[in-house]
């Protein structure tokens, strides 16, 4: 069994950095929920908005990216993962650089320094294998990536990814969708924390 795994916002988690940075710019309005969506929805209506959030983004996954915290719950399912030797893989969407960052940081290079110093490739750690973390410049070149990984479970924050049209059609999704309100529905299972996300998984394995 291969289960493969968003990174951004799947596993790293960053709604604080990313109020940080936006309360560093003079973006962040008081009383604003500190998450990542809230915070792009809240720029999407100001002048120039949307290239305000590419450079938050830009900082965030790059110089900022030490800042981020492996969400609740991911670790307790590698660990799962690996008692009972089943493969995983992160496949990620993430450009080489980040925009409008001038110290150009590479964001594939911090992504996996991210994850080396938490472990995630080390025998007494997660144990993951490092020739099955995947960065890809596309969307289409993520789900392309997940057909040709072979994985038989993926699991994504982004409704998009798993509703691309050519996400392969027997690979098993969850959505991992911790935001307020209703859950979406999809071909997808949607699931709040990873805990339960974890058990729908490992109990059909």
């Amino acid at each position: 069994m291969i289960i493969g795994i968003d990174f951004d916002n799947t596993i790293a988690g960053y709604d604080r950095v990313f109020a940080a940075e936006a309360e560093r710019r003079g973006l962040f309005t008081a009383g604003m929920p500190a998450t990542k969506k809230a915070i792009h929805a809240h720029l999407k209506g100001m002048p120039d908005g949307e290239r305000q959030w590419m450079a938050i983004q830009g900082q965030v996954y790059g110089a900022r990216i030490s800042e981020a915290v492996l969400i609740e719950g991911v670790a307790d399912f590698l660990r799962a993962c690996r008692a009972r030797r089943i493969d995983v893989a992160i496949i990620s969407h993430k450009t080489v650089y980040g925009h409008f960052d001038p110290a150009r940081i590479n964001l594939r290079d911090a992504a996996r320094r991210w994850m080396t110093e938490r472990g995630f490739f080390d025998a007494d750690g997660f144990g993951l294998d490092s020739a099955a973390l995947f960065f890809e410049e596309s969307c289409e070149a993520k789900v392309a990536r997940i057909a040709a990984h072979g994985c038989d479970v993926f699991i994504d924050d982004l409704e998009m990814v798993l509703t691309h049209p050519d996400f392969p059609p027997g690979t098993v999704r969850h959505l991992f969708h911790p935001d307020p309100g209703p859950l979406p529905a999809g071909p997808f299972t949607a699931h709040r924390h990873w805990a339960g996300l974890s058990n729908d998984i490992l109990n059909a394995a």
